[in-house]
C-alpha cells in the first residue's frame, strides 16, 4: 500500500508543481509610475492627479482615469505612486486644487483658473489648446518616474 501511495506521490507533486508554475508565468506583469509634480505655488489645498490609458476623457473628464489620488500640499513638489498598471502608454493630467473640488476650474473662455499640469509638458497655449492624449502620453513598459512641471497660466 505504501508503494503505491509513493508512486502516486511521485506522478502527482511534480503535475501539481508544474500547474502552479504555469500560473505564475501567465500573470501579467504590473510596474509602478511615481509622478513628480514640480513648481507647486501654493502651500494650501491639494494636488489631484489622475491617469489614463487612452484618448477616452483625457484630460478633463472627471471620470475616465484608470487610477487618481490627490496629496497635501507640503513644498513646492510633491510624489505620488500609482501601483500595478500593466505595459503601455499612458498620459498623467494634475491640477493645483485650491477649492477642494477635485476638478480643474477654468472660467466662461475654458482657460484653467488653477495650476495644472501634463505628463511631457507639452506647451498649452490659446493657439494650440489642450494637447491631445499622444501628445502627453509616455511607454511604461517597467517601474518609471516622471516629472511634471505645474503652469500657472497658459504658455504664449
Amino acid at each position: 500500500m505504501l508503494a503505491k501511495a509513493s508512486k502516486v506521490l511521485t506522478f502527482l507533486l511534480p503535475s501539481l508543481v508544474s500547474i502552479s508554475l504555469s500560473n505564475i508565468v501567465r500573470a501579467e506583469p504590473t510596474t509602478t509610475l511615481t509622478v513628480v509634480v514640480n513648481g507647486i505655488k501654493h502651500q494650501k489645498g491639494q494636488i489631484c492627479l489622475k491617469v489614463y490609458a487612452n484618448e477616452k476623457g483625457f484630460p478633463l473628464s472627471e471620470t475616465s482615469g484608470i487610477q487618481s489620488g490627490c496629496i497635501k500640499i507640503t513644498g513646492s513638489s510633491v510624489k505620488k505612486q500609482f501601483f500595478g498598471l500593466k505595459p503601455g502608454n499612458y498620459a498623467v493630467a494634475v491640477v493645483d486644487d485650491q477649492n477642494g473640488d477635485y476638478k480643474l476650474n477654468r472660467d466662461f473662455l475654458g482657460i484653467p483658473q488653477e495650476g495644472f499640469g501634463l505628463s511631457n509638458n507639452p506647451t498649452i497655449s490659446v493657439i494650440t489648446g489642450t494637447p491631445k492624449f499622444n501628445k502627453a502620453s509616455f511607454p511604461l513598459q517597467k517601474n518609471t518616474t516622471i516629472n511634471i512641471e505645474m503652469k500657472y497660466g497658459l504658455d504664449p
